[in-house]
């Protein structure tokens, strides 16, 4: 065990938020991380897995409001890989606004109803329960679009003096006006739009900046991504920052800016929240003569984001810790796709440790 707990509310209990509570208990011992894997670190600043306390959930799902989290997580749309059983943790599920967080086509998609909200509910005072039940950070996986939601979550986050985790593709920590309302209020905030553990733009970043280090003049990239998980209707329906984010985030680490990127998205039902990445790279070598890479990886979703928000969320308590304010941009350029400024991974890598181990 750590130095003491961290404790955390969930903005959106789906996948990501499943796979993350299972893997706070999971982790529990360092001999079952040693023996699985999985984790960049298993002590983190003094914080390790199980010192993230899960307190209080918020959701608009009638299915998932009202429960313990530990029973939330298991309900449908949820469709995510188990990783282990989670006991009864004390934390519920409360109602928060609508506003965008529920688009029409999640509610009526294919015939199938992915959300039913109950409109005799009304939504909590978010920022006074943020208060209620302590919570040192929050972690946003709230629907792709969700713009209005995500800015709901960061000012009650401000009112009540928590700190943010972004990991949707909504730009809080990468835009100037939301970062600096985050500094105002005294609060650190990470984002945006999770990297995955391994998943299809750090494998692209890595292959791309290879082809670079070979002298091979890259002409034309693609990326096309799909799942059968809710996030992946939402990317076919309104992935528009999405595209941004897996854009910029490929595009960054290029010498040439203006080189054809083109990022894709397409929902197949029956993948569920298996994720099947193409990715395809064409370029130029010695002579102009023509190469070409495609490349297919296959993971589980939301695991890939599990990997990354169980760090994310302990750098974010160092930064509470350590009186930092607005966007941290050391742990949010390796966690995050669209961080408020982009290095090479490796660099962002080394950033990180040094960030951790305190020497910023």
């Amino acid at each position: 065990m750590g130095k003491k707990k961290i404790r955390l509310a969930l903005v959106g209990v789906g996948n990501c938020a499943c796979s993350l509570v299972q893997g706070i208990e999971f982790y529990k011992t360092p001999e079952i991380a040693e023996e699985a894997g999985g984790l960049m670190h298993y002590d983190l600043g003094g914080y390790v897995p199980s010192d993230i306390e899960v307190v209080v959930g918020f959701d608009v799902d009638s299915k998932k409001v009202g429960k313990d989290v530990s029973e939330a997580i298991l309900m449908w749309p949820n469709c995510t890989y188990k990783i282990c059983d989670v006991p009864h943790l004390n934390a519920p599920v409360l109602k928060g606004p609508v506003l965008d967080g529920a688009p029409d086509h999640l509610q009526h998609y294919y015939g199938k109803d992915y959300f039913t909200i109950d409109d005799s509910q009304k939504p909590v005072d978010v920022a006074q329960t943020l208060k209620d039940y302590k919570v040192d950070v929050i972690l946003i996986n709230l629907p792709t679009g969700s713009h209005d939601a995500a800015r709901f979550y960061l000012d009650a986050a401000c009112k009540a003096g928590c700190g943010v985790v972004n990991g949707i593709p909504e730009l809080l920590a990468s835009s100037p006006d939301t970062a600096e309302k985050a500094k105002k209020a005294g609060i650190p905030l990470l984002g945006d739009d999770w990297k995955s553990q391994l998943g299809a733009t750090i494998v692209h970043r890595a292959l791309a900046k290879l082809f670079e280090d070979r002298g091979i003049k890259i002409t034309k990239s693609y990326q096309l991504n799909y799942a059968g998980n809710t996030d992946f209707i939402n990317l076919v329906m309104r992935g528009e920052t999405k595209h941004v984010t897996k854009h910029d985030a490929i595009a960054s680490i290029l010498k040439e800016k203006d080189t054809p990127i083109a990022p894709g998205f397409a929902f197949v039902d029956n993948q569920g929240d298996q994720k099947t990445a193409i990715i395809s790279i064409e370029g130029q070598k010695f002579g102009g003569a023509p190469v070409r890479l495609n490349l297919k990886l296959d993971v589980i979703d939301s695991p890939n984001s599990g990997g990354i928000s169980v760090d994310a969320v302990r750098c974010c308590m160092l930064a509470k810790e350590r009186g930092l304010a607005g966007a941290i941009e050391e742990p949010s350029s390796y966690f995050f796709k669209h961080p408020p400024v982009q290095f090479p991974d490796e660099q962002c890598h080394q950033m990180v440790e040094d960030y951790i181990n305190g020497n910023k």
